[in-house]
C-alpha cells in the first residue's frame, strides 16, 4: 500500500522557483451528460455555488504559481473566453453603484493569470486536445488540469506534483485509488514504489480497462505535469479507445522508457462531470462558505431530517 500525499499542507509555491510555468486546460467537450443545461452553455461554465466550475480550475492552477494558461476549447464555447476577459460595463455599473464586493468577484477571473485560448478544430480525443497546446507551451515542462475535475481548494496536490517534477524530471500524473466498480471509468497505472511515501514509478498505463485487466486500482486523475517530448509521441499516437488519441496511450510509451512518475493523492476532489457528484460538489462547497454554510447546513439538517421522517414531514416541506 502506497501512503498517499498528505492533504491541506500550506502552499508555498509563491516562493519557490518553478521550472513550470505554464498551464493548459482542455475544455472542448460536448458537456452531453448535462444535457440540455449544455446546449448552449459550456459545462466547464455551469455554476458550482456562484462561481463556474472551469474557475476553480484556474485558481488552483495560479495558487501553485502557474501564471500562464491556455484553455483548449470548442465551437460554442465563446462564454468561457468572455468570463476571463474583463467587463466594461458590467464593472461601471457596480463601480457607479459603490459594489466593491461584486466589482472585484467580476475582475478577479481576469487577473488570475495571463489567460489565452485556441480552439481544437474537431473533437479528436484529450491527447489531440493536449497537441493542440504544442506551439504555445513549445519545449517547456506544463501542467494539464481537466476543466470538469475539481481539486478542493485546500490541496495542494499540483504544488506537490511540481516539487516531485522538479526533482525527477520527466513526466508526473496524480493517482487515486478507486474502488473496483470505478475501474472500468479511467486510465489505471502499474506501479512500483519509489522510497517516498506518496510517489511511485508509472511502469504502464491502460485505458479504462475492466476489472480483471486493471493492473491496479490506481486511477489517473484529471492533473498532469507534463514534458515537452509527450507532444513527439503524441504525434505518432495512433487513435484508441472510442477512435480518439488518448493521452493515456502516450504515456503508456512513455512509462515503458521510466519517465513517469505518480503521486498518490487521497484528499478532496470532485467530479463535476457526472451529476450526481456535480450536485455533491455543490452541496460540500456551500457548508465550507463562512457567508452560506451556517444557514445551509442548518437548513440541510432540517431537510435530511424530513427525508427521514416520512409522507408526514414531506408535506409539510411541499406546504412550505
Amino acid at each position: 500500500m502506497i501512503a498517499p500525499h498528505a492533504s491541506c499542507a500550506p502552499d508555498r509555491s509563491a516562493g519557490t522557483a518553478r521550472t513550470v510555468r505554464k498551464a493548459v486546460v482542455p475544455a472542448a467537450g460536448l458537456g452531453t451528460r448535462f444535457l440540455p443545461a449544455t446546449k448552449a452553455t459550456p459545462k466547464e461554465m455551469l455554476p458550482v455555488v456562484d462561481k463556474p466550475a472551469i474557475q476553480y480550475v484556474v485558481e488552483e492552477a495560479a495558487a501553485a504559481g502557474l501564471d500562464d494558461v491556455l484553455m483548449v476549447t470548442g465551437r460554442h464555447k465563446r462564454a468561457i473566453e468572455d468570463h476571463f476577459d474583463n467587463a466594461f460595463e458590467l464593472e461601471q455599473a457596480l463601480t457607479a453603484k459603490g459594489d466593491a464586493v461584486r466589482l472585484d468577484a467580476v475582475r478577479d477571473p481576469a487577473r488570475l493569470a495571463s489567460i489565452h485560448h485556441i480552439r481544437q478544430g474537431e473533437p479528436l480525443g484529450l491527447g489531440h486536445a493536449v497537441l493542440c497546446a504544442r506551439r504555445h507551451v513549445g519545449d517547456q515542462p506544463f501542467a494539464v488540469l481537466l476543466g470538469d475535475d475539481l481539486i478542493d481548494p485546500r490541496e495542494t496536490l499540483l504544488s506537490r506534483m511540481l516539487d516531485v517534477r522538479d526533482r525527477h524530471a520527466g513526466s508526473v500524473v496524480a493517482l487515486m485509488e478507486v474502488p473496483p466498480e470505478q475501474v472500468h471509468l479511467y486510465g489505471c497505472a502499474a506501479v512500483e514504489p519509489t522510497g517516498e511515501k506518496d510517489v511511485v514509478r508509472v511502469t504502464g498505463l491502460v485505458e479504462k480497462p475492466s476489472l480483471q485487466d486493471a493492473p491496479s486500482r490506481y486511477a489517473v486523475i484529471g492533473r498532469y505535469v507534463l514534458d515537452p517530448v509527450v507532444f513527439d509521441t503524441l504525434e505518432r499516437t495512433p487513435p484508441g479507445r472510442g477512435g480518439e488519441i488518448q493521452l493515456t496511450d502516450a504515456l503508456q510509451e512513455l512509462a515503458a522508457g521510466g519517465t513517469v512518475h505518480g503521486v498518490v493523492f487521497d484528499g478532496l476532489r470532485y467530479d463535476t462531470g457526472d451529476k450526481a457528484d456535480y450536485l455533491r460538489t455543490v452541496v460540500r462547497l456551500a457548508c465550507d462558505r463562512d457567508d452560506l454554510g451556517p444557514e445551509f447546513v442548518a437548513w440541510l439538517r432540517e431537510f435530511v431530517a424530513g427525508l427521514e421522517g416520512g409522507t408526514a414531514a414531506k408535506g409539510r416541506r411541499l406546504a412550505a
